[in-house]
């Protein structure tokens, strides 16, 4: 896609290098967006980022990123204060959604948001809550849990696309190997139970995924990531839980975390089944 108009309005193609401002809007709006997603991101599908611009300053802003034939997934639908109500917002949401084509979209949307998103045809699947708070540092290290780089590259990938609505290879490269991104995994008796990442972000930091078999895999890995999230100098961590899974809240509570904000996942169509009761944490909100 090259460009497309609404009155005073040209909806384009972003580059990585314009995405760093849309980060800083979303660290604005209190998204705490992490500090070095954007390479991940378009790694994923270079061409699934848009931004609004009014006489040449970008006001809107909003991602439709492709992962397969099937599925793709919206986020960063947002629009600068000063230009809100004008419509600015909804003409960069159609320009950007025929990238899509014929794709099932998933997203996250904010309460505030999710009457208009259904108007659009999104339907409600369940609700995800943030937690936040800080974990205490294991006293040893955790139990069958190692850097995610000493399990088979292959086996990590079959299971994040047990626990995905589409396989992602070029995202996981990408999101595993980002400096700053620490990723453990979970092997009990020879086989993989579980992994999950955690990165620097603008205020706590994020976890995601946190994907397990059981809720002991689950706890034994966000244990490993706190601990790993305090070598990078952050005492506090933020993990995005689906209710579609009641072990995960159960799992934030009993490490002491606490509920802020919740989010609504939503898509427009069918799409492929996961394994809901490993999934503890989302990858992230902006891309599924």
């Amino acid at each position: 896609m090259t460009s497309v108009s609404s009155g005073s309005l040209s909806v384009s193609s972003a580059t990585p290098q314009e995405w760093a401002l849309v980060r800083s809007w979303a660290a604005e709006e209190g998204w705490n967006p992490g500090l070095s997603d954007v390479p991940a991101f378009f790694a994923q599908d270079p061409a699934g980022f848009f931004l609004g611009r009014v006489d040449g300053e970008p006001v809107s802003a909003i991602s439709v990123v492709t992962y397969d034939d099937s599925y793709a997934f919206l986020g960063f639908y947002l629009v600068r204060p000063a230009f809100r109500g004008l419509g600015h917002g909804l003409a960069t949401w159609r320009a950007a959604l025929a990238h899509a084509g014929g794709r099932a979209v998933g997203l996250d949307g904010v309460p505030a948001q999710q009457d208009n998103y259904r108007r659009s045809g999104f339907a409600t699947a369940y609700r995800t809550a943030r937690y936040v708070g800080e974990v205490p540092a294991p006293d040893r290290p955790v139990a069958g849990v190692v850097a995610a780089g000493q399990v088979d590259r292959a086996a990590l990938a079959a299971y994040d696309g047990a626990c995905h609505h589409a396989d992602r290879p070029r995202f996981l490269d990408a999101w595993l190997t980002t400096p700053g991104h620490r990723a453990l995994a979970r092997v009990v008796d020879g086989r993989l139970t579980g992994y999950g990442l955690v990165r620097p972000a603008e205020d706590e930091a994020r976890v995601g995924p946190l994907f397990a078999d059981t809720p002991a895999d689950a706890a034994a890995l966000l244990d490993g990531l706190a601990a790993e999230a305090r070598e990078f100098g952050a005492a506090r961590i933020a993990v995005d839980m689906p209710e579609a899974n009641p072990a995960a809240a159960s799992l934030a509570k009993e490490r002491g975390l606490e509920p802020t904000f919740e989010t609504a996942r939503m898509y427009t169509g069918p799409v492929r089944p996961v394994a809901r009761e490993r999934v503890f944490g989302v990858t992230t909100l902006e891309l599924g």
